[in-house]
């Protein structure tokens, strides 16, 4: 192929990244945003999302479709249930102290990734995409399922924008980042909010991993690359910011992809290192994140 041809490839892959990546580092700056903790077990929700997926659709067989369709479904609430709990039984104990978070965060990664080890073991295993078509654009044929990963991750990203803007959860949740001390004055249950707020973190992980995984594959230390570039996203765009996670998502896929293609992937990732360096020095709050007052 010639330049076009392969640019445009590297577009659309960079897209699909950056589709997945966004959900993943959403959830990740919505923890931080409201609850000002550090999830390094991220990650691992991330992993988990993918092992249910493979759990559900080989538990149901039949056409790969139904099997899809249900892990959508079942595996971010069981993710969800996991993290609520989480939660409860050990971070709301901890009274959110930001270094103790981070330390039992940590512990709990490595909780997760050794009991899906034990009871799915150590092997890489496909998930069937719920179909099969190619489309026939000018130069080469491409995967329709890669296109409804980038609809579908839109989608969701417009939902859950349209929940933290336009609902009274969204106000309940904007009102605890701003102040939970002033919110928890008025009536509004702090605890239950970053309770759910965890949990919703969590789940976003899980829905990416759920639509990557049928052109990837599941495996228990799958969570470390992720959790990585979740983080270069956040800091990028800007802790606690849905627009500045979508753009730096995108900045991130999309140059990735490109350079991996045209150089290699080695240089992609020291050039999103070297991005979040000049952002810390330059502009310490992201893209489009809030100074600190």
């Amino acid at each position: 192929m010639a330049f076009g041809p392969h640019l445009l490839l590297a577009v659309l892959e960079g897209l699909v990244t950056a589709a997945v990546l966004s959900l993943t580092a959403l959830g990740l700056s919505l923890v931080f945003g409201v609850m000002r903790i550090v999830n390094v077990a991220h990650g691992e929700f991330f992993m988990l999302g993918a092992v249910l997926a493979w759990a559900v659709a080989n538990a149901l067989g039949g056409h790969p479709a139904l099997g899809f369709v249900a892990a959508l479904v079942i595996a971010p609430l069981i993710v969800g249930a996991v993290a609520w709990l989480a939660e409860r039984l050990v971070l709301s104990r901890l009274n959110y102290n930001p270094e103790s978070t981070i330390v039992a965060t940590i512990g709990l990664l490595y909780i997760i990734q050794q009991l899906a080890l034990t009871f799915y073991g150590p092997e890489a295993r496909p998930v069937a995409p719920p179909f099969n078509v190619r489309l026939s654009l000018p130069w080469f044929g491409y995967s329709a399922y890669k296109l409804s990963i980038i609809a579908t991750a839109a989608l969701l990203l417009i939902a859950t924008w349209l929940v933290l803007t336009r609902t009274k959860i969204g106000l309940t949740m904007r009102a605890t980042q701003y102040d939970s001390e002033t919110a928890q004055a008025f009536g509004i249950p702090v605890g239950r909010v970053y309770a759910g707020v965890f949990a919703l973190g969590a789940m976003l992980a899980a829905l990416a991993a759920v639509l990557i995984v049928p052109i990837s594959q599941a495996h228990y230390l799958m969570g470390q690359d992720p959790l990585l570039l979740s983080f270069i996203v956040v800091i990028i765009g800007g802790l606690g910011s849905l627009r500045g996670t979508v753009v730096a998502a995108v900045l991130i896929g999309v140059s990735d992809g490109v350079v991996s293609m045209f150089f290699s992937p080695t240089l992609a990732k020291m050039i999103a290192t070297l991005a979040v360096a000049l952002v810390l020095v330059f502009r310490p709050q992201g893209l489009f994140g809030t100074a600190a007052r």
